[in-house]
């Protein structure tokens, strides 16, 4: 039985992806996510999944981050960006940080089932345009390097940190006390070898979609 994982927050698209499955592959088991917390806790539950299609553009998602996040903690599952960022530069850079493949939103319901069964058969898909362009830099894949790193909890701590909460405003949000995310930002900053909170989103900012639009944040007394 054949289980495909669908991340995505709009509803009409991921009702367009399920049709184009139930025509490709009729005896296919769905799992949906609408957010990055649902898309983790929904890979965690399916570890047996065949394939993920993933949206880069879901709030929360920062670039390329999930992608190589997902791809350090879950290595046996293939990914394919399903994205309406279609410029050959987002595709490659999907590509090298380690989807399998990379669908435009713009693709017609037989180019989807094409790239889904080739995927599914062990080969990579993606436009031409994505193969013909420039591969991501040296400092983004030792970002991706130092991400990859990351523990599952101390990528959230990074994820909410890259969105500008403070630590007493993470550690409500992930029940923990300030003190516990305190002990995560040190472990944060040794991996992505940053001595500050600035330097930390500045490293995660080359894995966004647009690293020039990635504004520093305040620095904490005792980070």
């Amino acid at each position: 039985m054949t289980t495909l994982l669908i991340a995505d927050d709009h509803p009409l698209f991921r009702e367009a992806l399920r049709g184009v499955v139930a025509r490709v592959l009729p005896a296919a088991t769905l799992r949906e996510a609408d957010s990055v917390e649902a898309l983790y806790a929904m890979v965690e539950a399916e570890a047996d999944a065949d394939l993920l299609l993933l949206d880069l553009n879901m709030p929360g998602a920062h670039g390329f981050s999930a992608l190589v996040h997902l791809r350090a903690q879950h290595p046996e599952l293939p990914i394919v960006v399903v994205s309406a960022r279609e410029e050959p530069g987002v595709m490659r850079r999907a590509l090298d940080h380690g989807a399998m493949g990379f669908i435009p939103k713009s693709a017609d319901a037989g180019t989807l089932g094409q790239a889904i069964t080739a995927v599914l058969d062990g080969d990579r898909w993606a436009p031409a345009a994505a193969r013909a362009a420039p591969a991501a830099g040296a400092d983004e894949h030792d970002a991706a390097r130092r991400v990859a790193e990351l523990t599952p909890q101390q990528f959230r701590v990074l994820q909410m940190l890259g969105a500008g909460l403070l630590n007493k405003q993470i550690g409500y949000e992930l029940g923990v006390s300030e003190a516990t995310i305190k002990a995560h930002m040190t472990a944060i900053l040794r991996k992505l070898g940053a001595s500050n909170r600035t330097q930390a989103v500045l490293v995660a900012g080359r894995l966004a979609l647009d690293p020039g639009s990635i504004a520093p944040q305040p620095d904490e007394a005792g980070d």
